[in-house]
């Protein structure tokens, strides 16, 4: 495993790289609040099974790729950002895994350009087509997302969440990540504008459109502690997916799945890439990819 900068034109993204520069490629999204560190156990286990692994820390998490403006993060681009760093590593097609906002930024990923998605994997985020409906309909659900519009709406989240040795953000890990993986986030979160450009994608608004029901081959990994994303939400994911569909629950694991369980999430991802190995192998060109609106 070692570290690599990607250019793009909307800047420099820091990520983490191993495996054959010839393997099957995969990009790896972390969430809110981490790095690509969260992946490390996924890295090495798919990288041992000869896969080309990337985890990039996204926009504003990467100090060359941070914007200071609330709506340049909004969705379409993370979208596009994504699209930008696979061209850049020169992957025609990529299998795309995303935790918490990173699964958000994976589904709308495979909504957008499924003729470069070849597998999908989220865990934890449900769809946000399912999400959504949930809101509506589901107190729990509701009650589960009401710390976004207070982190949204409260200017002083940043001084809050750092104050006394970071004590608020400490805790949002509740004891799941392993330390010396919480305290670099800590320590990469602490640095001037850090906190508030990962923050800024809850400020950047709604996505620009709906999105659509997802085509390509999708596992779903959600877990029976999980504190964001209630069960309702999770159930009405498998309506939102028209490809291949595999929906698996952990039991007893909180929202932290790829630290807290991380034996158990390499297994269910390389079955699920083994499984639709053969899925859309053609060549792809990029003038030939239009995004699906």
């Amino acid at each position: 495993m070692r570290e690599l900068s990607i250019s793009t034109d909307a800047g420099v993204f820091d990520a983490m790289v191993a495996g054959p520069p010839e393997g099957r490629p995969v990009l790896l999204l972390h969430g809110f609040p981490q790095t690509g560190l969260v992946w490390r156990r996924q890295i090495a286990a798919l990288a041992a099974h000869g896969y080309r692994v990337v985890a990039p820390d996204q926009r504003g998490y990467s100090p060359g790729a941070r914007p200071r403006r609330a709506e340049d993060y909004r969705m379409n681009l993370l979208v596009d950002d994504v699209v930008a760093i696979t061209e850049e590593l020169g992957w025609p097609a990529f299998d795309l895994v995303g935790h918490d906002w990173g699964g958000a930024v994976a589904w709308w990923t495979a909504d957008a350009h499924p003729g470069r998605v070849r597998t999908l994997t989220v865990v934890s985020t449900p769809h946000p087509g399912a999400l959504a409906t949930a809101l509506r309909g589901d107190e729990d659900q509701r009650e589960r997302s009401r710390y976004m519009r207070d982190w949204r709406e409260t200017p002083a989240t940043e001084e809050r969440m750092l104050a006394h040795d970071a004590q608020e953000l400490r805790a949002l890990y509740a004891g799941k990540v392993p330390r010396d993986s919480a305290e670099a986030y800590l320590r990469h979160l602490s640095r001037p504008g850090a906190l508030t450009a990962a923050l800024n994608w809850y400020r950047a608004g709604r996505p620009d459109h709906a999105i659509g029901v997802v085509e390509v081959p999708t596992l779903y990994v959600w877990s029976t502690q999980e504190s964001a994303f209630g069960a309702v939400a999770a159930q009405g994911t498998g309506r939102w997916v028209d490809g291949p569909y595999r929906f698996e629950t952990l039991q007893g694991v909180s929202h932290w799945v790829p630290e807290e369980a991380p034996e158990a999430l390499s297994r269910l991802l390389l079955d699920h890439l083994r499984t639709h190995g053969a899925y859309r192998t053609a060549t792809y060109t990029p003038t030939a990819d239009s995004p699906k609106r």
